[in-house]
């Protein structure tokens, strides 16, 4: 999801994304010091050979808990208070990677972040980067990546093996994006508002890929239209808009291939309106899995935006005051987690939050949170209400906490404003984790009354 300035309540401007795998596939929190990186750098799933900036800038990012298949940071906020989120990943129709295949041996998801975010300092940096990157050497994956700075937001997509383009977010709108191509009419005369590959006009009428010659819509001309998507992509962006445009999604069909990305909300967007979209699985309606309005069929219709495969979760918060820019983190199942903020400028975390292997140990913040979150699963609508109170409760308290933050710290200067900014995350993030391991005992002592091995003589009388 991506919130232009103008389209939010606080002026913030927003970047976020549920991150997918698996059910069990661990997550950590990393803050890398500048000149972190080396500048012989090879991919890990790919083996492509990169040589890197000589100066690699301060980021946060979130890999995975082991190396073996890449790093995949996934997101991150660097020195420059440049944010990136990589990836979604979508899909491009066949006869577009006819005429231009997937690299196998290209730029891939895993390390797209690593070589990119700590190399630019405008979000519009980032973008050409990132793009002069895969047209040189391919990519073995089509993807959506985001972009933000201080002042602008902007989405990219990759449609085949070296072509792509990219979209400035429109200060007063929104976007939901799901795992598909999205971006639709690209104004080439418009180099404020659009970036792309610079032969992508010749090489689609070359191979004559255009349904529509008087126009150029990505979507329709890289992207796909199948029922996988129908059921998979677009009813996650229909739910986005039925949050925030539910005036206009009452005509709006869940299955539709022509939902538009880019939209103006009813009301403006708060950080939480983004949290709650993240942590969304069509509550409401007849196709929430967990919901009582549909009947089996409905409830099982369409993926949800947050599911049991959900890694980690983050909103980049940026343009905020006093430059307090914000890492928010969810780790594991938004939906049954709490988004933890993270200053941008810290240079400390807490340990918990650094750890994340298998097998599971409760001594890492994914195994935390992920603990609590089958806990719950097990007695969903008797323990989901206890959970709630906790998750509102730390919400509150995290608002609170960043208001607090954003008084005190234009008072401090230097490293005495990261050491301040840094306890004040490390604090709350310990709190929250408490706040768990207190609720997870809690349902444990509930689950030892389910016990199937019981025994009343007054049954055998």
């Amino acid at each position: 999801m991506v919130v232009g300035k103008l389209a939010s309540a606080d002026g913030s401007i927003m970047i976020a994304r549920n991150e997918d795998c698996k059910a069990a596939w661990p997550k950590r929190m990393v803050i890398h010091p500048a000149g972190d990186l080396p500048t012989d750098y090879v991919c890990k799933e790919t083996k492509l050979k990169l040589k890197l900036p000589a100066h690699s800038a301060k980021y946060t990012a979130t890999p995975e808990w082991t190396d073996k298949y890449g790093t995949y940071e996934e997101d991150g906020i660097n020195e420059y208070h440049v944010a990136m989120s990589a990836t979604e990943t979508t899909a491009s129709n066949q006869l577009v990677l006819g005429f231009d295949p997937l690299v196998k041996k290209g730029l891939n998801e895993e390390a797209m972040l690593t070589v990119v975010l700590p190399f630019v300092k405008t979000a519009r940096e980032g973008v050409k980067r990132l793009g002069d990157l895969i047209a040189k050497y391919g990519t073995g994956e089509s993807n959506g990546i985001l972009f933000a700075d201080d002042n602008e937001a902007w989405y990219f997509e990759n449609g085949s093996g070296h072509y792509w383009v990219a979209e400035r977010i429109p200060d007063d709108s929104y976007a939901v994006i799901a795992n598909q191509i999205s971006i639709q009419e690209i104004d080439f005369d418009d180099p404020d508002n659009f970036m792309y590959h610079e032969d992508i006009r010749s090489f689609v009428e070359e191979h004559h890929l255009n349904p529509e010659p008087d126009h150029f819509n990505f979507r329709k001309i890289f992207g796909t239209n199948e029922r996988f998507d129908a059921g998979y992509n677009t009813p996650r962006v229909w739910y986005g808009h039925h949050m925030f445009n539910p005036i206009q999604n009452q005509n709006e069909d869940p299955e539709s291939p022509n939902l538009p990305m880019l939209m103006k909300p009813e009301q403006k967007l708060t950080v939480l309106d983004v949290q709650r979209y993240l942590q969304s699985h069509y509550q409401g309606t007849p196709y929430d899995p967990v919901g009582i309005l549909g009947d089996d069929r409905s409830r099982h219709l369409y993926r949800p935006v947050s599911l049991a495969k959900t890694q980690e979760s983050h909103i980049l918060q940026m343009n905020r005051p006093h430059s307090n820019d914000i890492h928010w983190l969810s780790m594991g199942v938004p939906s049954e987690s709490v988004f933890v903020p993270f200053f941008a400028d810290i240079d400390d975390i807490p340990v918990q939050y650094k750890r994340g292997r298998l097998p599971a140990s409760l001594s890492s913040a994914y195994w935390i949170f992920k603990q609590t979150s089958v806990l719950v699963d097990s007695h969903y609508h008797e323990f989901m209400p206890l959970l709630k109170d906790v998750q509102n409760k730390l919400i509150s308290d995290s608002i609170n906490m960043v208001e607090k933050a954003d008084q005190e710290s234009p008072k401090l200067k230097g490293q005495k404003r990261v050491d301040y900014l840094t306890d004040a995350s490390k604090t709350f993030a310990k709190k929250a984790m408490h706040e768990y391991q207190a609720l997870a005992v809690q349902l444990i002592e509930k689950m030892t009354d389910y016990c199937e091995l019981v025994y009343n003589p007054r049954e055998t009388l």
